[in-house]
């Protein structure tokens, strides 16, 4: 039996790969999508209902539903609520989330499937785990920064992804990031803490993501690098990681460190 797909921001970028990648995997129903009246153009020729309230959609599937949702905090959030309130599943790509509206993710995933992550590509997450390794193995020696490069649209800075490698840097470290992490550089400084973490946010054209973290030691350079060529990579990710959230139980914020 497929699993009934809800997209919200259907035609957004995210959204629009999204909903074509649901209708190519049997495995998936493209059940309903959520969209503002304003950007809903087009939306009609889906299969499916469009709505711009999620919980009309939840409400018509009895919350038998994995709502997708690349969207904004706020949004996200709301949509949160709702699902929680329905006992469907949510998975979310969102950044940018608040401390407190994290908090608050977290204590609606005690009563429903919830699963978020900044970043739903293979790739970094195989990084999440590898570069602590790295980062030990080099020792305090080894300044590291890190450079993230977005589109021109991109709307959080630093990216949620380069959030969530600096804290694992700094944890590797036994450092909290908000501590270390220097974001901007100017004018007469002084030299360089040995207790930093530098990441740079670049923004500009199309870029999808490009994520460079750089080990700078005695007489060397390490550069380990992920590139993003296609949001695709995301949706697979998002929609891997709807699959396995039907099996869960609710209780805690799932991410994909449950996953690999």
């Amino acid at each position: 039996m497929s699993t009934p797909i809800i997209v919200m921001g259907a035609n957004g970028r995210m959204g629009r790969t999204i909903c074509t990648l649901v209708q190519e995997d049997p495995a998936f129903t493209l059940a309903g999508v959520v969209e503002r009246s304003e950007f809903a153009a087009g939306l009609a020729a889906l299969p499916c209902p469009v709505s711009q309230n999620v919980e009309d959609l939840l409400q018509d599937l009895d919350g038998k539903a994995v709502v997708v949702d690349f969207t904004a905090p706020e949004v996200s959030l709301a949509t949160a609520r709702s699902v929680a309130k329905f006992g469907a599943a949510h998975v979310i790509g969102t950044t940018g989330f608040t401390n407190e509206q994290k908090q608050e993710l977290a204590k609606l995933a005690e009563s429903c499937r919830m699963f978020w992550a900044p970043n739903m590509s293979i790739g970094v997450n195989v990084l999440l785990k590898v570069l602590p390794e790295l980062t030990r193995a080099l020792g305090e020696k080894y300044d590291i920064e890190m450079v993230e490069l977005h589109h021109n649209r991109k709307k959080d800075s630093p990216s949620g992804t380069a959030l969530r490698l600096g804290e694992c840097l700094a944890e590797a470290r036994g450092w909290d990031l908000d501590d270390v992490r220097c974001s901007a550089r100017d004018g007469i400084i002084g030299e360089r803490p040995k207790a930093q973490i530098g990441i740079q946010a670049i923004r500009g054209g199309d870029v999808v993501g490009v994520h460079t973290v750089y080990f700078m030691g005695p007489g060397e350079r390490i550069e380990v690098t992920h590139q993003a060529h296609s949001r695709e990579t995301f949706a697979q990710g998002a929609l891997r990681a709807a699959a396995w959230l039907c099996g869960q139980q609710p209780g805690r914020l799932y991410g994909m460190q449950d996953i690999f």
